[in-house]
């Protein structure tokens, strides 16, 4: 019975917080089997951080606490925000929302392991410590991740070099796991702050990036309806897209124009079907992308290769590639 609470007071606060961040978000921006492999992968990192440790206290020959202070923080941060800069840069998270949970359910993970290895190293610890280790460790291990996304998130969208993207998140992530690891106030102190501090801030970003979602989803759909509408009525020569495709005609074959104007419909379709999901799972019901969606994407390789880097160049603004219409298009592929 002993052991029956101490891994529930050790696993179960961080997986609870993590239903909460799911139950936040109304877009349902993130599936569970993405979520559970999520927290596989911070598993992976923690398991790898429980082998490399060791040998980087070794390598140093410093004393456990100095280790434990400095260079733990980072090692563990730095293995956590590799994941999701990998989400970040492969155009699977789209929001602030999803990249907070996407990088609080890594750091679940590996809070999951880390507690798992200590219940099995401490078995003669009290309540007390599995308190602490479930509503303050694990805690922060899925808090700073998790803001470690988000600063990611919000740079990638500006920056594209890695460095940008990665290192101010890792640097705050590392800094606040730091503090924690200094035990400046006394342990129960830093748990009740932490339960207090943290939920505030994740639960005010969710509310601000909903809203954020919410404009450009409304915003971006009607643009694509209005010139999805011109171009199945005949009248894309009266849109400014087609102004400009038929200004191509004097640089590009006739072929390769008819081709662009093919990539630039489907990438519609794609964009308009990606937000009335999103809208739908607002209101609460789940439908399926169009069978066709296979298809339009297969063509749209192919019209890659047919127009070419150069055509594909030219048709840059109109075809838009920020991250988030990077992320939707992603979205309907998985």
């Amino acid at each position: 019975m002993d052991i029956f609470l101490k891994a529930s007071l050790g696993l179960l606060p961080v997986l609870a917080f993590l239903i909460v961040l799911i139950i936040l978000d109304s877009f349902k921006l993130v599936k569970m089997k993405f979520i559970i492999s999520a927290i596989g992968a911070g598993a992976a990192c923690a398991l790898i951080s429980l082998f490399i440790n060791p040998l980087i206290l070794k390598a140093l020959a410093i004393d456990f606490s100095t280790f434990a202070r400095y260079v733990a923080p980072l090692v563990e941060e730095l293995l956590k925000i590799i994941l999701v800069v990998y989400l970040i840069r492969t155009h699977r998270l789209g929001f602030l929302v999803d990249s907070a949970i996407a990088g609080f359910a890594v750091g679940a993970g590996f809070a999951l392991v880390e507690n798992v290895y200590y219940l099995q190293s401490l078995p003669d610890s009290g309540i007390f410590l599995w308190i602490v280790r479930g509503f303050g460790t694990a805690a922060m291990h899925g808090g700073t991740t998790a803001m470690a996304a988000m600063i990611g998130k919000y740079l990638s969208d500006r920056h594209d070099k890695l460095s940008l993207t990665i290192l101010p998140g890792l640097l705050a992530a590392s800094i606040i796991h730091s503090m924690y690891n200094h035990f400046f106030l006394p342990p129960l102190i830093s748990t009740a702050l932490l339960l207090f501090l943290q939920p505030l801030i994740l639960v005010l970003i969710f509310m601000r990036s909903e809203k954020a979602t919410e404009n450009w989803l409304g915003q971006g759909l009607d643009a694509d309806l209005k010139t999805y509408e011109a171009i199945t009525r005949g009248k894309v020569l009266e849109t400014r897209i087609g102004k400009y495709l038929e200004s191509l005609n004097d640089h590009f074959s006739y072929n390769v124009v008819a081709d662009m104007f093919e990539y630039i419909k489907n990438h519609l379709e794609l964009s308009m079907q990606a937000k009335g999901i999103l809208l739908a799972r607002r209101l609460g019901v789940e439908i399926q992308p169009d069978p066709q969606v296979k298809e339009l994407f297969e063509q749209l390789k192919v019209l890659e290769g047919r127009i070419g880097p150069t055509g594909r160049l030219a048709i840059k603004p109109f075809v838009r590639k920020s991250s988030r219409d990077l992320w939707e298009i992603h979205m309907l592929s998985r």
